[in-house]
C-alpha cells in the first residue's frame, strides 16, 4: 500500500453510497459528514414503480437511484469523477489493481450476495452496494465498506463475483474515483439548491413519486386480500423499507440529521425544529413497519385496510413536512 492508502480513514455509515461519498472526499481532504452528503445531492425520494420487478414485486424506493449521490456531491463541490465499467470481468480486475497501484482508493458497485463478509442471513440479490477498496495484500483486497463497523477483507474471486453479478441493476464491474475537486466549502446557496430541488421531488406531480407515491401504494395496499401473495407483498414492501439500504425511516433519520448541519450552515433556525419533526416522521415508518411484520408472522390479524390507513398518515405527515420546508428556505 501506499502511504496515501495506509493514511485512509475507515468510517462506519448508515448507507453505503452516502458512506462512500463522504468517506471518499473526506480521504481527500473535504471534511464531509454523510449525512452532508445525502442531503447536499437532494437524495431523499420516494418512488412506487410498478412496473420494475424485484423477487415478482414492485420495487419500493425511499431514496434517488444509485449513483445519485455520488453525482450529486461532485456537483456541488465541483468534482469531477471517473466512472468505468467493463464487459470482460478479467479486464476489470486488472483495472482495479492499476488503479490501487497508483494510490487510489476505489469505489465499486457490487451485488451484496457475493460479498463473503456478510452474514448469510443479511446476503440478498441487490445489485446496488457501493464499498472502497483501498489495497491490497496478497490475493485479498482491502475493503472500506461503510455499512460494517470495521474495515473488511475480500479474496479476488469473490470480489469479481461480486462486481460482475448478473440480474437487475448489475454493476458491470463499476468503479470510479474523483479526478479533480473544484471545491472545498459547501455554502449555503448550495444547501439551499439542494432543498429545494428534494422538496420539489416529494411535492411533485408525477404520480409514482413522492407523497402521491406513498398514496398510490396505500391505495394497492388497501386492495389486497388475505392470500399468501398478499401476506408476501407486505412483506416485501417491509424488506424494501428496512433491509435494502437504511430504508424509509433510516433515510428520513439521515435527512434530519443533515437538517441539523443545514441550519447551523444557513442560519435557518427553522430546518433544526423541521429535523425534529422528520425524525418522528421516522419513527412512524417504522411503527408501520413493526405493525406489518407482527401481522405477516401471524401475531397480529393481518388487516391491510388499516395498513393503508398508516400509510395515508405518513403521506399526509410527509406533505405538510415538506411545505413548511419549502417555506423555511423560500
Amino acid at each position: 500500500m501506499t502511504a496515501a492508502q495506509s493514511a485512509f480513514q475507515h468510517r462506519h455509515a448508515a448507507h453505503c453510497e452516502s458512506g462512500v461519498a463522504a468517506n471518499l472526499m473526506t480521504h481527500h481532504g473535504i471534511a464531509l459528514s454523510e449525512a452532508m452528503a445525502f442531503g447536499l445531492s437532494s437524495a431523499l425520494s420516494f418512488a412506487y414503480l410498478p412496473f420494475v420487478k424485484l423477487t415478482g414485486f414492485p420495487l419500493i424506493a425511499y431514496r434517488m437511484p444509485p449513483k445519485s449521490i455520488l453525482k450529486g456531491v461532485s456537483k456541488e463541490l465541483k468534482t469531477r469523477f471517473h466512472f468505468e465499467t467493463f464487459g470482460d470481468p478479467a479486464q476489470g480486475m486488472r483495472r482495479l489493481d492499476e488503479l490501487l497501484a497508483q494510490g487510489r482508493v476505489v469505489g465499486l458497485q457490487t451485488s451484496v450476495f457475493w460479498l463473503p463478509y456478510f452474514p448469510e442471513d443479511m446476503r440478498f440479490h441487490f445489485n446496488a452496494h457501493n464499498l472502497l477498496v483501498y489495497g491490497k495484500d496478497g490475493d485479498d483486497y482491502l475493503i472500506s465498506d461503510p455499512v460494517a463497523e470495521l474495515p473488511q477483507r475480500c479474496a479476488s474471486a469473490d470480489l469479481q463475483r461480486a462486481r460482475f453479478a448478473k440480474g437487475a441493476l448489475a454493476p458491470k464491474g463499476l468503479l470510479y474515483y474523483p479526478e479533480h475537486i473544484g471545491s472545498r466549502e459547501i455554502g449555503a446557496d448550495a444547501i439551499r439548491r439542494a432543498i429545494v430541488k428534494t422538496v420539489r421531488i416529494m411535492l411533485g406531480p408525477i404520480p409514482i413519486v413522492g407523497v402521491r407515491g406513498i398514496n398510490m401504494l396505500a391505495n394497492k395496499v388497501a386492495r389486497l386480500d388475505t392470500s399468501e401473495h398478499s401476506l408476501n407483498y407486505v412483506g416485501h414492501i417491509v424488506r424494501m423499507q428496512e433491509e435494502i439500504g437504511t430504508g424509509g425511516a433510516g433515510f428520513r433519520f439521515l435527512y434530519a440529521a443533515f437538517l441539523q448541519e443545514a441550519a447551523s450552515i444557513t442560519g435557518i433556525a427553522e430546518l433544526e425544529r423541521l429535523s425534529e419533526r422528520l425524525n418522528e416522521i421516522g419513527d412512524g415508518w417504522r411503527e408501520f413497519a413493526l405493525k406489518a411484520a407482527r401481522m405477516i408472522k401471524g401475531r397480529e390479524r393481518f388487516d391491510p385496510p388499516l395498513l393503508a390507513g398508516m400509510l395515508r398518515t405518513q403521506a399526509g405527515r410527509e406533505k405538510e413536512f415538506f411545505q413548511a420546508l419549502k417555506r423555511a428556505v423560500a
